[in-house]
This record gives structure tokens, sequence and C-alpha cells, in this order.
């Protein structure tokens, strides 16, 4: 594995050596793997970027899936990537990028991690190198030496110029995550917080979800947006589709991207039309669990319930940064019918929302200009 692994970095190396001899231009790369799309946080960046001019901008969203094929198509984009990365001037990244650790690039190229989660919930990067938590890219299980072997191998997240936080509180967490100093984060709230504190937005959005679903215009709407696990539980969800009386409520279920749910309820609304975030801000009451999409929602102003039926073995996987059951901003039960009891009787406490969200997202106005301008001020030096 290690062989065949170094062998492939030469190569890559090689073939890099010379695309760096192409002009820079002045251009933004922005590269993700989370998706086959760009992101909300890359469409807002290049609209702002193209309304300032002078630059252009590239976006390359290309997930790493598993299979021999899916392999091979994503070593050809990686080409790609590094024809751009060679002739840009800025690459801004959500997520660890094999071409921008592993290659020495051209020695003014300014490279930013904007991290595709908001805040800092569940550890990541160095943080669980000691934690039977994570697999490779290439779908395997590993040990814990393999992990650290692998991270220094594929040299984890080096390479950056600048990491984006979005606030001081979470700075700690991402000098652990990625291994860089104090110094080297900058409190950057994403773009699309832009689009979370945009009234206009918001209810624009919500006329077109609830004329897609007209059912949710005739009562109040509970969405729930679980985290990813490779199992979903099917009966802990239709024991929280049982709990819900739906002559009053609808329920509107937002599985995890990655999720594989081979389960229907007709009363439920099964979307997938629109985004987690475009859901929960059509809804009234937002039911998680571990999900970073806290961060997000906590911007509502919304009533925020957590349904932790499987804490105890969730946690002997995953860890918080933060203290999850004294901070996490609404209450949390393993039993589906005590939350929706809550929410019937609308028990919630937005005050408490409102300090964690101060806590861990600095910017509210303008965040997407602001990095930009961060941008071009770094690319003027």
């Amino acid at each position: 594995m290690k062989i065949v692994l170094n062998i492939g970095i030469i190569f890559l190396r090689i073939i890099y050596f010379f695309y760096k001899f192409l002009p820079t231009k002045n251009k933004i790369t922005m590269i993700s793997r989370q998706s086959n799309k760009p992101s909300i946080n890359f469409k807002l960046l290049a609209k702002e970027i193209e309304k300032q001019g002078n630059f252009e901008v590239v976006i390359l969203a290309h997930k790493l899936e598993p299979g021999i094929k899916k392999k091979i198509e994503y070593i050809f984009h990686m080409f790609k990537q590094m024809y751009h990365i060679a002739t840009s001037k800025v690459v801004i990244l959500d997520t660890y990028c094999i071409c921008i650790s592993l290659l020495n690039h051209k020695k003014n190229l300014i490279v930013i991690q904007m991290w595709h989660a908001m805040g800092a919930l569940k550890k990541f990067g160095y943080s669980v190198l000691d934690t039977d938590s994570t697999t490779s890219a290439l779908g395997k299980k590993l040990t814990i030496n393999e992990k650290k072997d692998l991270s220094k191998i594929m040299k984890m997240h080096k390479g950056y110029s600048y990491i984006f936080a979005s606030s001081k509180a979470c700075v700690p967490y991402y000098v652990d995550a990625f291994k860089y100093e104090a110094k080297d984060i900058v409190v950057m709230s994403p773009p699309i917080v832009d689009i979370l504190m945009d009234n206009k937005y918001q209810k624009n959005k919500e006329i077109e979800i609830k004329d897609t679903y007209p059912i949710m215009k005739k009562k109040k709407n509970i969405i729930y947006v679980p985290t990813f696990r490779k199992e979903e539980s099917s009966h802990k969800i239709q024991e929280l589709i049982d709990s819900v009386n739906f002559k009053k409520y609808n329920l509107i279920i937002k599985t995890h991207p990655l999720t594989k749910l081979d389960y229907y309820d007709e009363r439920v609304i099964w979307d997938d039309k629109f985004t987690s975030m475009d859901l929960m801000i059509a809804s009234d009451y937002i039911i998680s669990d571990y999900s970073a999409i806290v961060f997000e929602a906590s911007l509502l102003n919304k009533p925020i319930y957590f349904y932790i039926y499987d804490f105890d073995e969730y946690t002997k996987y995953r860890e918080f940064y933060i203290d999850y059951k004294k901070e996490m901003p609404g209450k949390m039960s393993s039993k589906s019918k005590e939350i929706i009891k809550w929410i019937e009787n609308n028990d919630y406490d937005l005050n408490k929302i409102k300090v964690f969200s101060k806590k861990y997202i600095y910017f509210r106005k303008n965040t997407t200009k602001k990095i930009v301008d961060f941008i071009m001020k770094k690319t003027e030096n």
C-alpha cells in the first residue's frame, strides 16, 4: 500500500513540475470533494468575486467515491486540479485536497482552507487520529497506526496559507484539528451566514418551498435533520414519526446526503429538492442530533431539539470539541414522544440559542464581502 502510494505521489509531482511552467493568471480556483455540485459557500463567493472584477473564477467540485472506476475518474480530475492550481493566484478549499497538501507550489500561491462545516462540533483531522472513528478515502477501515502513517504519507492538511474559523471560540479546536498555530487561523464566518441573516431570501425561499409542498401552508412544520450514520436506525425514525400528531403538524425528514435509507412513510415529507438549510427556514421547529447543522440552525432563531437515542453508542466512536450536553442550545432526549411533547407545549429557550450562536459565529453581516476583501488585500501584497 505504501509503495503504491509513494509511486503515485512521485508521478503526480513530476506532472505538476511541468504544470508550474505555465503562467499564473488572475484566477481564483475553488476545490471541493464534498459534492459533485458547487456548495452555497462557493457560489456566493464566486458571485462576489466576479462582481469586484479582475479575477476569473473556477469551481472544481468532484466527490472521491468508492469503486475502482470512480477512483480512476478522480485521478483524471486531479490533473485538472493541478492545472488550475498551477495557474491560479488563490485556491480556496472546503476539505482536504490531495494536490494541495502533497505538491510543492509556486511561492506566491495563496491557499485558504474554508472548512465545509461551520463552528466546531465533532472532532476531525488530527484530533481523531487516536480514535477508531474514520476510514480511508478508499473505504477501508484503518487501525490507529495505519491512519497515522497515512496522514504522514499524504501530508494531511499541509500547504495552507490561512484557515478560516467562524469564531474565536473555534480557534483552539482548529489548531488541534489542522496542526497549525493560532496565528494561521483567521476568524471569518462563511458566506452562508449572509443567507441565514437575509430576511428577503428567507421569505422567498419559504414561499417557494410551501408552493412545492402546499400541505406545509396548513400546519406547523417540524423538520428532522440527523447527522450521517452508516446505518440509520429505521425503527427510531418510525418512533419519531409515530409520535407526531399529523392533524396539527407536518414532519419533514431530510437525512444526510450520504445516508442510505430504504424506508418510507406516506405521512412524511421526504424531500430531495431543497437543501437542509432552506427547509429549516421554512420550518417552525428543528430536530437534530449530532449534526454541525446546529450552527446554521442557531442563526434562524427557532426552537431546536436534539433526538439523541444513541448517544452512548455514538460517542464511543465520535468525540466532540464542546461539552455536548451542556452547550447544545436546546432540550434533548432519547425519547421522541418527550421531544414532541415539548414542541406541543412550546417548551424551549431562544435565549440559549442566541448565546450559543454568538459564541460560535462571529460575523453576521456581509460575510461574503469580508472574505473577498481579505483575498483581494492578500493578492495585492
